[in-house]
């Protein structure tokens, strides 16, 4: 995986862009993007599309951290900042942003290396949890149309609900639909009523 990490840096001093650059080659990754500034860094990040972006907070236009919310608001990736500050406010709004990761200024190989994988893999970890909770949430919404719908079809014909929810599985097995779609279709022509 880390080998084909392509990534993003941003610093608006060039030697530290130069030594960043350096080490995460060294580390065997890819730099497909340099910005110098955090506007540039998200335009950057639009233009290259990064797996991962690591950018300081102190820097001119806009900072690392308002930079990393617009990257991550257009396109979710681990971002990681780097700074030579660690003031509780700072990592309050790095945190409030998605950042995944935190380095204080100056950074080693060793230092980095764990930091880009613990970050990208905290990163998977969230978008499975992410998708989880969609489908959670769509998984309920869909219960509670059929709920709604078998209540309908039992009031409307005087059945029972195991009888309104079997008629509706025939009914989803006859149009080959879902049975969210059949209970829609019953809740949609009620309203209709």
């Amino acid at each position: 995986m880390k080998d084909r990490l392509r990534i993003l840096i941003a610093d608006d001093e060039a030697i530290r862009v130069m030594t960043l650059r350096t080490q995460l080659r060294a580390l065997g990754f890819e730099v497909v993007a340099e910005a110098t500034n955090g506007r540039q860094a998200v335009e950057l990040a639009e233009r290259h599309h990064p797996d991962l972006a690591i950018l300081d907070i102190k820097m001119p236009e806009l900072d690392g951290i308002a930079a990393a919310r617009e990257i991550t608001a257009r396109r979710p990736i681990p971002v990681i900042l780097l700074t030579a500050y660690s003031e509780p406010e700072l990592v309050e709004r790095a945190t409030e942003a998605g950042v995944f990761a935190y380095l204080v200024k100056p950074v080693s190989e060793e230092d980095l290396l764990p930091t880009i994988l613990l970050a990208r893999a905290r990163f998977e970890e969230f978008r499975v949890l992410q998708k989880e909770v969609a489908d959670l949430r769509e998984a309920l919404e869909a219960r509670k149309v059929i709920e709604r719908a078998k209540g309908i079809l039992m009031k409307r014909l005087g059945i029972s609900e195991a009888e309104a929810f079997r008629r509706m599985q025939v009914q989803s097995q006859k149009e080959n639909k879902k049975l969210v779609e059949i209970a829609r279709a019953i809740v949609t022509a009620h309203g209709v009523l």
